[in-house]
């Protein structure tokens, strides 16, 4: 574990805790950097098991909240049925990502993908953020179980690179009627169960392959990764209440744009 190879593991999970929880796609961003900076690691593990230090910011930062859902679970219908609704969200992507996980990785975890799935999926948010639809939902707390499981079925479509997970569910959930900041936090608390599924799977089918070197520089993105996001999940839902999602937008059009200039340039 030479300090370089700790450098480009610092960057990359500050792009990851950074980007995991706004629209921009943090596996995209991950595997451009990746591939420009030269960093490799098994199956894309590293990529992976840095992002429990990003699901950690999420319940540091929303303990308080966690902790009255599960205290109010036995006796308060509301509660049973948020947790349901975030479980039967995380269905479908379990289900896709347990059969055809590795079929994903091999076949679309490519830098070409990534740039041309970061551009299409800024020009859907410039849209959707220029778009009046119609509000029927305010609070995470009021989504249908119904609702819960389209959402689940939208992020199936971030099992693409660059497409974005909470980009997806949030997308998702605006074209069902809830607000941005409505539909952002749900992303988070749909990133829970998701991400921490695909940790455990990937743990499980890489760990034999990890030598301690690895181990090191994934415990060193665990730290840093939780950082960024930390400080993303604090600001973000105020920045979306008032500004909406046209930054996020012309970033990944403009990263995607930056990413094919490299990719023929430089290859």
């Amino acid at each position: 574990m030479d300090a370089m190879s700790i450098v480009k593991a610092v960057v990359l999970a500050v792009v990851e805790g950074a980007t995991e929880f706004i629209p921009v796609s943090s596996t995209g961003h991950q595997l451009l950097v990746g591939h420009f900076i030269g960093f490799q690691s098994p199956n894309n593990t590293f990529e992976v098991l840095i992002q429990l230090g990003a699901i950690l910011a999420i319940l540091a930062v929303y303990f308080r909240r966690l902790l009255g859902i599960a205290t109010a679970f036995p006796s308060d219908p509301n509660a049973r049925r948020f947790v349901f609704g975030i479980l039967l969200a995380f269905l479908p992507a379990a289900i896709i990502g347990g059969l055809f996980s590795k079929y994903i990785k091999y076949y679309l975890f490519n830098p070409w993908i990534v740039c041309a799935t970061l551009v299409a999926g800024g020009l859907v948010l410039l849209v959707l953020d220029e778009t009046e639809l119609e509000v029927k939902k305010r609070d995470v707390f009021d989504f249908t179980l119904p609702m819960d499981f389209r959402i689940g079925l939208f992020q199936c479509i971030a099992m693409i690179p660059g497409v974005s997970r909470s980009g997806a569910t949030i997308v998702g959930a605006m074209l069902m009627g809830a607000d941005k900041r409505s539909a952002t936090e749900f992303s988070f608390y749909l990133a829970i169960p998701t991400m921490a599924g695909a940790f455990a799977k990937d743990l499980l089918d890489n760990y034999k392959n990890l030598s301690q070197d690895d181990f090191g520089l994934i415990a060193i993105g665990f730290v840093v990764a939780f950082l960024s996001a930390f400080l993303v999940v604090r600001t973000v839902l105020d920045y979306v209440s008032s500004h909406g999602f046209r930054l996020f937008a012309w970033w990944r059009i403009i990263v995607g744009s930056l990413g094919f200039a490299g990719l023929i340039l430089v290859g």
